[in-house]
């Protein structure tokens, strides 16, 4: 048999004669465990990587509509003294430099609020609890703590029980930990990117033992470590692109479920983490980074494997 026959056995020809399927890598096929294996990694990533982007997304839109909002509490069991203070630093905050937007929350505002955690309608009763007066305003910048504090001394005279804060300081906890979450998904997507590097090497090594003499003939009939390399490269290239596919399909519908379920909730920050275009071209876009490194990993490791056998 000549070098061209041998190498054509390797690749699965059918005029290889090599005997018994006379192949050097089975064909990518479902049957072959690969492919699920890159299926799995693939769903995990696509699950994985989306849910950061749509962390990304919440924290953002919460901190564009945070960013220049300040609140000012009047804080005062009379009602009476607690409407009078309101007023005072309503007057006052509407002309403060800086300030685009200044307006007292509706006692209507209130009562919606406050419904779902007391249970009930309350009606003209919120006068009668120690209910906050709110204000809500807009800077034309962000509210930096020497703005909030230039604030807070305006309305002191006028307003002595008035607590003046950033917005965007009441959700910081939550900023932290959507931070924690995103490199979470970011440590696990680089899990998963090793599991599949070490599934790769682990098939590719393994048909190495096992056909490590119709190799060394091969080299010794002419064929080049590139050549063979190629024979790997082709088999990783098919078995990830299948896993790839069914992986991503899977890892989607996975997504969709999930979004319809969270978007139930009818949250505002919910809403602002939904994914975009470039979100999901990205997540189209892991299946082919997952077949490109599967070729590559295999391509290193057959080289590698081929210079210290040969």
């Amino acid at each position: 048999m000549n070098a061209s026959a041998l190498f054509g056995s390797l690749k699965g020809s059918p005029d290889g004669g090599s005997g018994g399927d006379g192949t050097l890598l089975p064909d990518p096929r479902m049957g072959s465990p690969m492919p699920w294996v890159i299926a799995i990694v693939i769903a995990l990533t696509v699950i994985a990587a989306a849910s950061g982007l749509a962390l990304r997304n919440a924290a953002t839109r919460a901190d564009a509509d945070l960013v220049g909002g300040v609140t000012v509490q009047i804080v005062s069991a009379a009602p009476a003294d607690r409407n009078h203070q309101a007023d005072a630093a309503l007057a006052v905050l509407a002309h403060a430099p800086g300030v685009i937007e200044a307006r007292r929350v509706a006692q209507s505002e209130l009562e919606a609020l406050l419904e779902p955690w007391l249970g009930t309608r309350l009606g003209d009763t919120v006068d009668d609890l120690p209910i906050p007066a709110l204000i809500d305003l807009r800077l034309d910048g962000p509210a930096t703590p020497a703005r909030v504090a230039g604030l807070r001394a305006q309305i002191a005279s006028v307003a002595p029980a008035a607590r003046v804060d950033a917005q965007s300081g009441w959700l910081a906890p939550v900023f932290r930990a959507i931070s924690t979450l995103q490199w979470l998904a970011g440590g696990l997507i680089a899990l998963l990117a090793m599991a599949t590097i070490a599934a790769v090497v682990l098939s590719a090594r393994n048909a190495l033992v096992t056909h490590r003499q119709t190799i060394e003939i091969v080299h010794m009939l002419g064929g080049t470590d590139a050549q063979i390399a190629r024979v790997f490269q082709r088999t990783a290239a098919m078995d990830s692109a299948l896993g790839g596919l069914l992986g991503l399909i899977t890892g989607t519908i996975a997504i969709v479920v999930l979004g319809r379920q969270f978007s139930a909730l009818g949250s505002g920050m919910v809403a602002g983490a939904a994914l975009g275009l470039t979100d999901w071209l990205a997540i189209v876009m892991i299946p082919l980074a997952g077949v490109a490194l599967a070729v590559l990993t295999a391509r290193l490791t057959v080289l590698s494997a081929l210079r210290r056998m040969l």
